[in-house]
């Protein structure tokens, strides 16, 4: 089946999305997502930071959708052309979802630790206001302990479900989700039960947010101070393929690899997690592959040899130096 996205035309298989055709195509073109993950099943559809504008349904019926519609739950029809960042209307539509989404949120960045790996920092500072036009008293909660080893800042959740996801599909009995509904609605225990499973802590890897955090890496630093590396053990509950998070010779905490699109590569389980921070504990691989526009690659090793290479290159190209090659 055939799709257009932004002017650039791409086959994929029936029952392909919108979004995953475009992740498909780039980064270039692929709406941003706080809600979707492509490893949890019915994962999508609550943020709509994702929306497109479909300007021909396909081939078959040409005729445009009336609204813009998600494109993580939107399937490709064959001869469907798709408009994301070339259409101001979709453009401006995002810019309004990302002020609603701001709306309850705390401006606690400076102190939380998802900065530098916050996806609604990214989205606000691409689409947000200079200030807020929300004139009422935002919504508070007091911060809890859902878990041993998992902290609940509950004011700076935007309700992606992922946690609740991943809790139904890869732990086995699932006690927390969303209660109460509307502006009330808030992610909860139920009846006091901390959660407490083998792979409990996946759900600080999908937080979008900083809305669950580990507790035993809460403000001891940030990551653009770390140095991420993959690494791996035999381990008998899951894969055992990590990212280190290294602070000198020290092991702050242990994560689950994600790919280009933040996303879980493979979920980890709680032994690898929590119980092995020396680095002895794993067999390193190398560095952890980091987006150049990323605060964490700032000032550090990925591409470095690379860039000075191409740079010396540049300049003999333009004659600014001589390099003298070695017998």
């Amino acid at each position: 089946m055939k799709v257009t996205i932004d002017g650039i035309e791409i086959d994929v298989p029936k029952g392909t999305t919108i979004l995953q055709a475009a992740r498909m195509i780039g980064a270039d073109v692929a709406p941003p997502a706080m809600c979707y993950y492509t490893n949890l099943k019915t994962s999508g559809g609550y943020c709509r930071t994702c929306i497109v504008k479909v300007t021909q349904g396909s081939a078959a019926n040409p005729t445009p959708m009336p609204k813009p519609v998600a494109s993580c739950r939107t399937e490709v029809m064959d001869g469907m052309v798709v408009e994301n960042f070339t259409n101001p209307e979709i453009v401006e539509a995002r810019k309004g979802i990302v002020e609603f989404l701001l709306i309850n949120h705390p401006l606690d960045c400076p102190v939380c630790d998802q900065a530098g790996e916050c996806k609604l920092q990214d989205l606000g500072y691409e689409n947000g206001l200079a200030e807020s036009r929300y004139e009422f008293e935002r919504r508070e909660y007091e911060m809890i302990d859902i878990g041993e080893k998992i902290k609940l800042h509950m004011n700076r959740c935007i309700l992606c479900y992922r946690c609740v996801k991943v809790a139904e599909q890869i732990t086995d009995g699932r006690v927390h989700g969303v209660i109460n509904r509307g502006d009330a609605a808030e992610i909860s225990t139920y009846i006091e039960q901390a959660i407490d499973n083998e792979f409990s802590g996946n759900v600080i890897d999908v937080c979008p947010v900083g809305a669950l955090t580990d507790k035993t890496f809460r403000f001891k630093q940030r990551v653009w101070f770390t140095k991420p590396m993959n690494a791996h053990r035999n381990c008998t509950s899951c894969s055992g393929k990590v990212r280190l998070w290294f602070k000198g010779d020290d092991v702050l905490r242990v994560t689950a690899r994600k790919d280009e699109w933040d996303e879980a590569e493979e979920f980890i389980c709680n032994g690898c997690r929590y119980d092995h921070k020396s680095k002895y504990d794993w067999v390193i691989e190398g560095p952890a592959p980091i987006h150049r526009q990323s605060v964490i690659s700032q000032n550090k090793y990925a591409n470095l040899d690379e860039k000075k290479l191409q740079e010396l290159k540049n300049q003999k190209a333009l004659g600014f130096m001589k390099i003298d090659k070695k017998p």
